[in-house]
C-alpha cells in the first residue's frame, strides 16, 4: 500500500452531475478545492450508464488542476456500484483522487469498496493505494457504526454528512434540509456532527459537511457554513458557483487569526531554542503560550497554508 497525503484542502466541494457535459465543463473553472462528478442521486437511472463514460472523458481530458478529482458512486445496496468503480477507475484511475461512497452503513462497506479497487489497481497497473475513500453517513446505523467505518481502510479520507437521507431516516419534522426543524429549540445536528467529527479527529481523517439546497439563499448557506466550522469542519458541499466562494471564505482562517498562528510557532520554536533560554513558555506581547498554544496554532496555520495564504507580519527576536 503507498503512502498518500489524505489531508488534501475540501473548503468546497463541488458537486457537479455525471450526466451533464455543460456542468462538467464549467466546473472545471470554478475555484472550488475539490470537484465530485455524481453518479448517485444526481443521475437518472437511464442516464447512469452513459454518465459513467462521461465521467471517464471528462477525467482524462478535462483541466482540473488545484482541484481534488472525486466520483460519487452509487451505494452497495443498488445494482450499480461495481460497474460505477470498475468503469471508472479502469477508464480514468490516474487522473482520479478519491471514490465517494454513499450511505455508508458498517465498515464491511468500506473494506468491499478498498477489495475492488485494491484488484482494479493490480490488474491496470495502477499504483496500489493511491485512490482514495469518502465515506459518506446518511443514516442512524452509520452514525452509530461511524468510529468503525473511519478505521475500516488506510484509504479512507473523509466522513461526511449527508443531510437530507439522515432526516429522513430519523424521521425529522422538516422539509428544509440542513435548516432546524421547527418546534426544537437547540441545534437539531449538533450531536450529528460532533459524532462524525470525533470519528474523524480521531482517525486523523478531515470531515465535511453536506449541503444546503437552498441554493440562491447565500446568507442562509454561510450560517450554517459557520456552525460547521467552528466545531471544526474542514469544509462543505457547494451545490452551485455563488456558494463556492463562502464557503472558501468560512472554511479559511481571518488573515489575523492566520498571521497570529505563524507567530506563535515563530515565538515557540524560538523560547525552545537553545538561543531563546530552552524555556517551556514564553510571552508573545500580552499572551503566554506554551506547547498547547503550538497545537492550536498548527490548526490555523495548516488551514491557511492550505488555502494559500500568505504571511503578513514577521516574528521578530525579542530584546533581551
Amino acid at each position: 500500500m503507498t503512502t498518500v497525503n489524505r489531508l488534501r484542502p475540501r473548503r468546497s466541494c463541488l458537486a457537479v452531475p455525471g450526466s451533464n457535459p455543460r456542468f462538467l465543463e464549467k466546473a472545471q473553472g470554478l475555484p472550488a478545492d475539490q470537484v465530485f462528478l455524481d453518479l448517485e442521486d444526481a443521475c437518472a437511472p437511464l442516464a447512469k450508464p452513459e454518465a459513467r463514460h462521461t465521467i471517464v472523458k471528462f477525467l482524462n481530458e478535462g483541466d482540473w488542476t488545484g482541484k481534488t478529482r472525486v466520483v460519487r458512486v452509487n451505494d452497495w445496496t443498488t445494482e450499480w456500484t461495481y460497474r460505477d468503480v470498475v468503469t471508472v477507475v479502469e477508464g480514468a484511475g490516474p487522473n482520479l483522487d478519491c471514490i465517494m461512497l454513499p450511505k455508508v452503513q458498517d465498515a464491511r462497506q468500506v473494506v468491499a469498496l478498498d477489495l475492488l479497487l485494491t484488484q482494479i489497481e493490480k490488474t491496470m497497473g495502477f499504483e496500489v493505494g493511491r485512490i482514495g475513500i469518502e465515506a459518506q453517513i446518511e443514516n442512524a446505523q452509520g452514525l452509530n457504526n461511524v468510529n468503525e467505518i473511519a478505521q475500516a481502510s488506510p484509504r479512507v479520507e473523509t466522513i461526511i454528512f449527508g443531510p437530507a437521507d439522515f432526516m429522513a431516516s430519523i424521521n425529522m419534522k422538516s422539509l428544509v434540509v440542513g435548516e432546524q426543524p421547527p418546534g426544537y429549540p437547540a441545534d437539531a445536528y449538533h450531536y450529528i456532527l460532533m459524532k462524525i467529527l470525533m470519528a474523524a479527529r480521531a482517525n486523523n481523517l478531515q470531515a465535511i459537511d453536506g449541503p444546503y439546497l437552498q441554493i440562491r439563499n447565500v446568507d442562509g448557506y454561510r450560517e450554517v457554513a459557520r456552525r460547521a466550522a467552528a466545531l471544526g469542519f474542514d469544509g462543505k458541499w457547494v451545490l452551485h458557483p455563488g456558494q463556492v466562494e463562502a464557503s472558501n471564505e468560512i472554511f479559511s482562517p481571518s488573515q489575523e487569526d492566520y498571521d497570529h498562528a505563524e507567530l506563535i510557532l515563530d515565538a515557540y520554536d524560538y523560547c525552545t531554542s537553545e538561543a531563546g533560554g530552552r524555556k517551556g513558555s514564553a510571552m508573545l506581547g500580552d499572551e503566554m503560550i506554551d506547547e498547547a498554544s503550538r497545537k492550536m496554532a498548527l490548526v490555523v496555520s495548516g488551514k491557511g497554508r492550505a488555502a494559500g495564504m500568505q504571511r503578513t507580519s514577521k516574528f521578530e527576536i525579542p530584546e533581551a
